[in-house]
């Protein structure tokens, strides 16, 4: 019989949820992460405005909102590419680059547009995750801890691979010769941002669920 939710990840983002599911599978004892990691609409948590001007702010955020909202222990990333020759830009604007929030084909094209003329040896780029958590008051001990992650790369100028979402058919991770979105799911998931962010988190995970 299954579990009732004890972890709630604060997104509507399917690949999100499948990422974390995987990432903590078999890490924390009892833990059932088909049926007791959910997501937001799952757990009836509101949609959070992401009004922070940082990656850490965004996701404490959210983090935040919901374990209070749900009384389970919550956890949030805000992650996106930052582009070298673009100051560190799309950064947090990442999911709405193109103008409209999660529109991943236009705000992937605008920017392969908006870089069609940078040469190869200047279209470094990184993702960058902070991955936070949030105990609610309810619990008797509520606190918050964030992590960080980054994957390091450079842009191509055309997707390659259907796998992964977001930007990750356009960024080629240093020392490889397959795009984020070539990348079978457990490779990416031992080298990604938010991987390593959700890593870094994990032994806080462990400990609030304990």
């Amino acid at each position: 019989m299954a579990g009732a939710p004890r972890l709630v990840l604060a997104t509507r983002n399917t690949g999100k949820l499948r990422e974390l599911r995987e990432l903590l599978r078999g890490q924390v004892p009892g833990l059932d992460v088909d049926t007791q990691v959910i997501d937001a609409a799952s757990a009836g948590a509101p949609d959070v405005a992401e009004t922070g001007v940082t990656f850490a702010e965004n996701s404490l955020l959210k983090a935040r909102a919901v374990a209070e909202a749900t009384g389970l222990v919550a956890i949030a990333d805000d992650s996106g590419l930052s582009v070298d020759v673009l100051g560190g830009a799309p950064g947090i604007f990442s999911a709405r680059w193109a103008g409209r929030h999660g529109d991943d084909a236009a705000n992937l094209q605008l920017l392969l547009d908006q870089l069609a003329d940078v040469p190869d040896q200047h279209r470094g780029a990184a993702f960058v995750c902070a991955a936070a958590l949030a105990v609610p008051s309810s619990s008797g001990d509520a606190h918050e801890v964030v992590e960080y992650g980054q994957l390091e790369g450079s842009l191509l100028r055309e997707p390659r691979g259907d796998g992964g979402f977001g930007y990750d058919p356009i960024l080629l991770p240093s020392g490889l010769d397959r795009s984020c979105a070539e990348l079978a799911p457990e490779e990416k998931n031992a080298i990604s941002h938010r991987g390593k962010a959700f890593r870094a988190l994990l032994p806080s995970i462990v400990e609030a669920l304990q």
